[in-house]
């Protein structure tokens, strides 16, 4: 299932714009969900590791699942494509780029073994078909343009596995390469989203949308930055409320002897 949605843009983007994708009522705080995974398949040391993986351990074919468990078995994978109306005859698309979505968070976590040889054997005997291995059941080739951007080391499979904490969120899906009519952003004018339908929201009673460009508080919301700022001041004065209360009841101390 495809759709176009066209929307006019009234005042241009400068710099970097990004774009997200937001979910509504999709729940991946949950305690089971989020033990879903290998993380020793994540981190390159056991392809073979699917012992917390449930219900998506193993194939029909009774062969291990990589990479298994819930988490990537649920990964988003609508196809969003931003088009900018040049002239009233011709269509242009929008220039987005799919690596680097993760701004460099990821060096800690799991994902930090990219490099390592280990990793990149087990990957390649993942992909063999003579491995008795079994490539999970949405795990396609991601990144068709990019051959580097797939796998494990795909970025959209590194943002997805970060679960969020609330059932409403969003996450990073592009941003825009900054060539041709886009070297300073977005120019005003007439655009079109057009997506192709393959992550089904009915099925846990929920809603997409796509969200784009970056604010100073990131993807367009501003409640985490009122929240700090309204936050900050509140402690700072609750603090000085009850050192004056120390202070006060400090001097009206009265020492008892017996």
């Amino acid at each position: 299932c495809t759709c176009s949605i066209p929307f006019y843009l009234p005042q241009k983007m400068e710099g970097n714009v990004y774009m997200y994708y937001k979910l509504y009522g999709f729940y991946q705080n949950i305690y089971r969900y989020i033990r879903s995974r290998s993380n020793n398949q994540l981190v390159g040391e056991d392809v073979r590791d699917i012992e917390d993986c449930a219900p998506f351990k193993v194939s029909h074919h009774s062969t291990p699942i990589v990479p298994c468990g819930a988490i990537v078995n649920s990964m988003f994978n609508d196809t969003i494509i931003l088009s900018y109306k040049l002239n009233s005859l011709m269509h242009i698309r929008v220039p987005m780029l799919k690596r680097d979505l993760h701004d460099g968070q990821i060096s800690m976590s799991s994902f930090r073994i990219q490099v390592s040889i280990i990793f990149i054997a087990n990957l390649q005997e993942a992909q063999s078909p003579h491995t008795g291995l079994n490539q999970s059941v949405i795990w396609i080739e991601t990144d068709k343009n990019n051959a580097e951007n797939n796998g494990f080391l795909n970025d959209d499979f590194i943002v997805w596995m970060r679960t969020a904490d609330f059932p409403t969120f969003k996450k990073l899906y592009c941003r825009l390469y900054q060539i041709h009519y886009f070297t300073e952003g977005l120019p005003a004018g007439n655009y079109s989203f057009n997506i192709s339908y393959n992550f089904p929201v009915t099925r846990f009673h929920g809603e997409k949308s796509i969200l784009s460009t970056l604010t100073w508080c990131e993807g367009g919301g501003f409640f985490l930055g009122v929240a700090y700022t309204v936050t900050g001041p509140l402690t700072w004065l609750a603090s000085f409320a009850l050192m004056a209360v120390h202070l006060i009841w400090k001097k009206k101390k009265v020492t008892f002897r017996q």
